[in-house]
C-alpha cells in the first residue's frame, strides 16, 4: 500500500540559500529510490521560514530503507546542522483502516 511521508522543517532565514541547494540533492537522490512516485516541497505562506516536503512511495518499506540510507543520513545531517534542530517526520497511509 502506498504511503505518504510529510516532512516539516523551519529554516532560520539567513540559511535558506544553503537549504534549497540540500533540498535539490536530496531529491535527486530519492527520484533514483525503488519505490519512490514522486515528491513536492512547499514554504508556508503565514510562516515563510516552514517548509513541507510530501513524497509519495510504493511502500513503507521503501520509504523506511531510503529514510535509513547512508546517502540520505549525509544528507539529513548537512540539514539538521542548519537548522540548529531536527525535522519531523510522519507516514500517512491511503484509506481508512479498522
Amino acid at each position: 500500500m502506498s504511503v505518504k511521508i510529510l516532512i516539516t522543517r523551519t529554516i532560520p532565514g539567513n540559511k535558506g540559500r544553503e537549504m534549497l541547494q540540500l533540498f535539490r540533492e536530496m531529491r535527486s537522490l530519492a527520484t533514483a529510490q525503488p519505490g519512490y512516485i514522486s515528491g513536492e516541497t512547499m514554504k508556508s505562506n503565514d510562516r515563510p521560514d516552514v517548509f513541507l516536503v510530501i513524497s509519495t512511495w510504493e511502500s513503507a518499506a521503501d520509504w523506511e530503507k531510503w529514510l535509513l540510507s547512508k546517502e540520505r543520513q549525509t544528507i539529513q545531517e548537512k540539514m539538521d546542522a542548519l537548522l540548529g534542530g531536527k525535522t519531523h517526520y510522519e507516514m500517512f497511509h491511503y484509506g481508512l483502516r479498522g
